[in-house]
């Protein structure tokens, strides 16, 4: 439905469990919470442009999951003191 190949979804679905993995350890180790909530970013950032590229329209679960990751990239950047 993206024009993906189909090949990269083993692989996309590796990168997303990884970046889950990375937030919940970003408890223990800060450092690797907050490279996790920025890798997760730029997944999602390619998947809105997947999304837009073949002029899709179901976002919510996009925004949904984006909007969540956004909101763990925050919290960890408050809690932190890089704000």
């Amino acid at each position: 439905m993206k024009r993906l190949p189909l090949s990269w979804g083993p692989k996309l679905g590796s990168l997303l469990a990884a970046g889950a993995v990375g937030l919940v350890a970003g408890f223990a180790v800060p450092l690797l919470g907050l490279l996790a909530a920025v890798g997760l970013e730029l997944y999602f950032i390619g998947a809105l442009i997947a999304h837009r590229r073949v002029g899709s329209r179901k976002l919510v679960g996009w925004a949904v999951f984006f909007a969540t990751e956004s909101a763990a990239l925050a919290v960890h950047l408050g809690y932190r003191g890089f704000w």
